[in-house]
């Protein structure tokens, strides 16, 4: 398991804490006192208001941002559509439309690396989604394979905020509101509507996207955990003001309700000089997830491992949480410890950035995903559950060199046109299952 350092540059400042109401400046004296909107603002600048919430959302709630920035975020030409060509027709974002959802376990090899130059935005592919961005509920999940950073682009997402997990490939994130250099073992969040661009420094980068269409990703509550561990607030960060001011011919895309457009723009829009509030980027270090489990017998639901969550209006009830499976010491005596068999009301949807995952010894391999929707039964394949029946349970055992997550909704998950009939769809999958052979006698216990 790498250690906490990173390849991010040292010079890169950032601001600690989730959700904050930070406060940063480019120039000395960018950012107005006491109020938001002067008559003049310093340096000739605009200002600006990003809202991802509601203006009447209640405090505890309400999300926006001020932005300080060269032109305002309407200089562009109008939009017109891209043109709906291979790639870009398995982007999703109405789960009306799909095709039936199959109730089988559904997995899948990685996306290859394109063989074409592609940047960051070309190389999504919609694997599975629930909902439509047009009423803001529910959520899309994307995979990416690039090798081309965007050059002279720039994009931002109409539909929802987006949670980045690279697997394969640093992403140097330069967004409105400043950098963010992102690793494998590391989380970006993108609100709705703040513009960027993606570089790739590796050359070649993969990973997951999941797209929330509904209420802004939070923290969760720690209930009788306390007032520490899983995801600590302090772990989180945001980036300082950084802008660019550069004219020239650029291009400006957008998806809107799962349908990707472009405009001319003649000027970065990565231009805004100082910002206050606390609607901004943010990344997260997964090897910080303070892990809680069990230190007597038995097994604890895996919400243990959850790290964001957006809350439904159900209460205790999320439109997604996204849990992640770190390494970890396992101490429960006499207790089966991988992830037992389960069948389950909310849907999942796996990927893995690292390693193995200790309910699948084999198949499931980083960059890949897989997929158990509503009452699906799934867990350990045969190997692991022989393995782990047998094993001495009398001394702690470390689960190490690993890194999973995954996607789980209160709604199905459907798979999209491309995610069932891609070749990286493994037919087999279901064979993982068969060697769990019949150990019951009556006549012992």
């Amino acid at each position: 398991m790498p250690t906490f350092e990173t390849h991010t540059d040292a010079n890169q400042h950032y601001q600690s804490g989730f959700a904050n109401d930070f406060a940063t400046e480019a120039l000395p004296g960018a950012l107005p006192i006491g109020r938001n909107s002067p008559q003049r603002a310093a340096y000739g600048l605009y200002a600006e208001q990003l809202s991802g919430t509601a203006f009447t959302a209640p405090r505890a709630h309400n999300r926006r941002s001020w932005l300080y920035r060269i032109r305002p975020g309407a200089v562009h030409k109008p939009f017109t559509r891209v043109p709906a060509d291979a790639l870009r027709a398995k982007l999703v974002g109405n789960f009306a439309d799909v095709p039936p959802t199959p109730p089988n376990q559904l997995r899948w090899d990685p996306l290859p690396m394109p063989a074409a130059p592609t940047d960051f935005i070309d190389g999504w592919v919609t694997m599975a989604g629930n909902g439509a961005a047009e009423s803001m509920s529910g959520c899309a999940i994307h995979l990416y394979a690039a090798n081309r950073s965007m050059q002279d682009r720039f994009f931002y997402n109409s539909d929802g905020e987006l949670l980045i997990v690279p697997q394969q490939g640093r992403l140097a994130i330069s967004t409105e509101l400043g950098k963010l250099d992102v690793e494998p073992y590391e989380i970006a969040v993108i609100p709705r509507g703040v513009r960027f661009s993606v570089a790739l420094p590796d050359g070649d980068a993969r990973g997951y996207i999941c797209e929330n269409f509904g209420a802004l990703l939070q923290l969760p509550d720690l209930g009788p955990i306390g007032s520490n561990g899983l995801a600590n607030p302090r772990d989180f960060l945001t980036p300082q003001a950084a802008y660019e001011d550069r004219e020239g011919k650029f291009e400006l895309v957008t998806k809107m309700n799962g349908v990707l457009w472009r405009a001319d723009i003649g000027h970065s829009p990565l231009d805004v000089v100082a910002w206050h509030g606390n609607y901004a980027p943010y990344k997260y270090d997964l090897r910080h997830f303070n892990t809680i489990g069990s230190i007597s017998f038995d097994h604890p639901d895996p919400s243990i491992f959850l790290v964001l969550q957006s809350p439904s209006d159900t209460p205790g009830v999320d439109t997604i949480d996204f849990v992640i499976f770190p390494p970890r010491w396992l101490a429960a005596e006499d207790t089966f410890r991988p992830p037992w068999f389960h069948r389950n009301v909310a849907s999942e949807f796996m990927g893995l950035v690292h390693g193995v995952y200790d309910a699948k010894a084999e198949g499931f391999v980083p960059g890949g995903a897989s997929l158990h929707n509503c009452m699906s039964g799934h867990g350990p394949d045969a190997g692991t559950f022989e393995k782990a029946s047998a094993s001495d349970t009398s001394k702690p055992a470390k689960v190490d060199a690993t890194m999973a997550f995954m996607f789980e909704t209160r709604t199905l998950i459907k798979p999209t046109q491309f995610a069932l009939e891609t070749a990286q769809l493994q037919a087999n999958y279901y064979e993982c299952w068969q060697g769990l052979t019949k150990h019951f006698n009556p006549e012992q216990r």
